[in-house]
C-alpha cells in the first residue's frame, strides 16, 4: 500500500480545514477513549439492530448495519490514535498502514471490507450496502444465507477492535505519513 495515499488523507484535509471548508480525510486530533468507547456501543447496538431486521424480514437493511459496525470499529481505533475521519476510504487506508507497519493487530479482513474501491471490479462491503440499500428488494437470500457468518465477523471485529482501543498502549500517528512536503 502506498503511504503517498495516506499522507494525502491528511494533507488534503489540512488544506481544507486552512480554507474554513469540511475536509474529506484525516486530521490529527487529541486520543479520545471516550469518542472510542462511544463508536464501540455503537458497533454493539448495530447488532442489536441486526438481530431485530432479520427478525422482523428486513433483509435489505442487514449490509449497511454490518458495514457500519466494522466502520465504527475502525472509528474507534482512529480516536485512539487520536485522528479525525471524514473519508471511509481514509479511514481504510490510515488502518492498513499502521496494520501493515505492525502497530495494531487488526483482521485484514475487517479493513478491506470497509475499503472503498476506485475501480468497478474490485468489491467490498461499501458496494454491498449500497446495492441492498437502493435496490427495489426487500428480501434478499443471499444476506439471509450470510447472516451467521457477517455476525460473527462483526462480533470478531468487535473484539480485536476492544483489544485496541482498551489496552494500556499508547498509539501515535507515524510522523512518515504526516510530512506534507517532499524532499
Amino acid at each position: 500500500m502506498a503511504i503517498e495515499s495516506v499522507k494525502e488523507c491528511f494533507a488534503s484535509a489540512l488544506k481544507d480545514e486552512r480554507r474554513g471548508r469540511k475536509h474529506k480525510g484525516l486530521l490529527r486530533a487529541k486520543p479520545d477513549l471516550k469518542e472510542a468507547e462511544g463508536y464501540i456501543l455503537k458497533a454493539k447496538k448495530n447488532l442489536e439492530l441486526c438481530k431485530f431486521y432479520k427478525d422482523k424480514g428486513f433483509d435489505y437493511k442487514l449490509p449497511e448495519e454490518w458495514f457500519y459496525t466494522l466502520y465504527y470499529c475502525a472509528l474507534a481505533i482512529l480516536a485512539k490514535f487520536g485522528v479525525e475521519s471524514r473519508s471511509q476510504r481514509c479511514t481504510a487506508l490510515f488502518l492498513k498502514y499502521v496494520k501493515d507497519k505492525g502497530i495494531i493487530e487488526y483482521d485484514d479482513e475487517f479493513i478491506r471490507r470497509i475499503m472503498v474501491y476506485k475501480e468497478k471490479e474490485e468489491k467490498s462491503d461499501v458496494d454491498e450496502r449500497e446495492k441492498s440499500r437502493y435496490s427495489p428488494v426487500i428480501e434478499i437470500k443471499e444476506v439471509a444465507q450470510n447472516y451467521e457468518k457477517m455476525m460473527g465477523i462483526c462480533k470478531k471485529a468487535i473484539s480485536q477492535c476492544e483489544e485496541i482501543v482498551f489496552s494500556d498502549k499508547q498509539f501515535e500517528v507515524p510522523l512518515e505519513i504526516l510530512k506534507l512536503e517532499k524532499p
